[in-house]
């Protein structure tokens, strides 16, 4: 007879959209009980809290001192998230923090030392550890089907039309900024598909024509920064480039992820990714291996905690003897490949972008709670987090100085982080 999994309370601290959003994500996960909803506003927690029957509180000092509350969910503005989850740490809570951990490097390695050595399991709300394609890539790089990366690229056209021109997304002091702000994601999405941290950063900042903010409105001093692009350098060789501009329509946003690894291409679309595309060259053994791919589909997409919807898929097609039998050479490396493959992971496509980003929202806390219980650390824990901060801030002061900068200038060498052995958790 298998026993029921041990309740967990947990309170929401930040009630608006995206905590609606996250506790909605959650609200179904067994063992899982909604205990308060806390914000200043003390009329938007009043409001949410009634949807789950739990009690109002004014902030996260009156939930951290609830007995029935285990797990505290920081939802509030970015530059609130350090101190906050110091004192939910202390207070013995289990911490998921909305991204980012911090806004410097400073404030996250606070962060990650009481994670350290507070009994409450900490984790960041990472999504891309979570999301099932990257997953099944990171597991063909581990089965050998793909070498490891030499190239990562990311290009996010993001929107701004919500963007007002005093929206606290464009104040550092609030934000940290775009690296800040919403690069920590793909940083951390490169750390865990290299299996590195970089060595050095550099940084391009563009700013908007003064006067040119979205909504109208005039920036003093000149305009907000809206475009931003780091090139990390990895140990091996390996390189990552980073691009985000916030200057598009709703419509017209696009996001693209680009993986080298030699002999073959993944290209993955959608800053939540719900499809990709794999193009490689292979032998015969491998063309073998690539073509039972489609049976072990819902092995290899598995995420614990993460629903499926059922329109998944794995598609692999193999033109053999579609290349010369010669040897082929590329960085030092010879291989016969002739056969090319042609693979398509397909999570449903772009309507399947909010089922998919609630879902590892979901994974994520089944994580936290799996490890509060069991043990163990978490796939977006505290170092991956704290590394991913550190890249940030590296880019953020290269783009301002247009020098190069090293990665032990923000995080010292002594700092034993190892973005891999967190990667995945289970």
């Amino acid at each position: 007879m298998t026993s029921a999994p041990p309740v967990h309370g947990v309170a929401l601290v930040g009630c608006g959209g995206f905590g609606t959003f996250v506790l909605d994500a959650v609200r179904d996960l067994p063992g899982l009980r909604v205990a308060a909803c806390a914000d200043a506003d003390r009329g938007r927690a009043e409001k949410l809290a009634a949807r789950f029957g739990a009690p109002a509180h004014g902030g996260l000092d009156e939930v951290c001192a609830l007995p029935d509350v285990d797990v505290v969910l920081l939802a509030t503005p970015p530059a609130a998230h350090a101190d906050a989850s110091v004192t939910a740490l202390r207070a013995g809570k289990h911490v998921f923090c909305e991204k980012p951990m911090a806004l410097t490097a400073a404030d996250a390695r606070r962060v990650a030392a009481e994670a350290a050595r507070a009994p409450g399991v900490y984790l960041v709300d990472h999504v891309l550890r979570y999301n099932p394609v990257l997953r099944l890539l990171r597991r063909l790089m581990d089965e050998q089907l793909l070498d490891p990366v030499r190239r990562f690229a990311f290009e996010n056209d993001a929107a701004d039309e919500d963007l007002h021109p005093g929206h606290w997304f464009w104040d550092p002091a609030h934000s940290g900024g775009i690296h800040i702000e919403h690069g920590v994601h793909f940083f951390d999405a490169a750390n865990a598909l290299l299996g590195s941290a970089p060595t050095t950063v550099q940084g391009t900042d563009v700013r908007r024509e003064d006067g040119a903010v979205s909504g109208g409105g005039t920036v003093s001093g000149g305009g907000v920064v809206d475009i931003v692009v780091a090139t990390a350098v990895h140990p091996g060789g390996a390189v990552a480039t980073h691009t985000h501009s916030f200057t598009h329509a709703h419509r017209a946003e696009r996001q693209l992820m680009r993986l080298d690894h030699g002999f073959a291409e993944a290209r993955v679309t959608g800053w939540i990714p719900v499809h990709a595309t794999v193009t490689a060259w292979t032998d015969d053994e491998g063309a073998a291996r690539w073509e039972r791919l489609p049976s072990r589909a819902q092995e290899l997409l598995a995420v614990p905690g993460l629903r499926p919807h059922g329109g998944e898929s794995v598609t692999v097609r193999v033109a053999r003897d579609a290349g010369s039998a010669a040897p082929a050479r590329g960085r030092g490396v010879s291989r016969t490949v002739p056969h090319r493959v042609d693979c398509v992971i397909d999570l449903g496509g772009e309507a399947a972008k909010q089922q998919v980003y609630a879902e590892s929202v979901r994974a994520a806390l089944t994580d936290l709670l799996h490890c509060a219980t069991h043990g163990g650390t978490p796939a977006a824990g505290a170092e991956s987090g704290l590394l991913a901060v550190a890249v940030a801030e590296a880019a953020t002061r290269a783009g301002h100085t247009g020098t190069t900068v090293a990665l032990t200038d923000v995080l010292p060498a002594a700092e034993d982080l190892s973005p891999a052995a967190e990667g995945e958790s289970r």
